[in-house]
């Protein structure tokens, strides 16, 4: 069974940083697009940043230059360091997997940016 697992999300201050982690058991991980959404409360999903299988990067312009998308094909993991967080960064964070017709999400992670 497919399962992507997100972790690192918490409570931060404006002006920290958090890394997540998203662990996908996915057979032939590096032929995936990999992307981080976010959902925000009464707000839709957004999609924040996007790792081709070749490592070509793509970013939401509200994070660009803040966030970094990166990826590990032997560990099967993607990451999204964040840098210079933002109260309006509060959201849960999904990580998302595609290839053709294969579509998997994970279950999210809480990250509230707060003093």
């Amino acid at each position: 069974q497919v399962q992507l697992v997100e972790s690192g999300g918490g409570l931060v201050q404006p002006g920290g940083s958090l890394r997540l982690s998203c662990v996908a058991s996915i057979g032939f991980f590096s032929g995936y697009v990999m992307n981080w959404y976010r959902q925000a409360p009464g707000k839709q999903r957004e999609l924040v940043a996007t790792i081709t299988s070749g490592g070509h990067t793509n970013y939401a312009d509200s994070v660009q230059g803040r966030f970094t998308i990166s990826r590990d094909n032997a560990k099967k993991t993607v990451y999204l360091q964040k840098n210079r967080l933002k109260p309006e960064d509060t959201a849960v964070y999904y990580c998302n997997g595609i290839r053709g017709t294969d579509d998997y999400w994970g279950q999210g992670t809480q990250v509230a940016v707060s003093s």
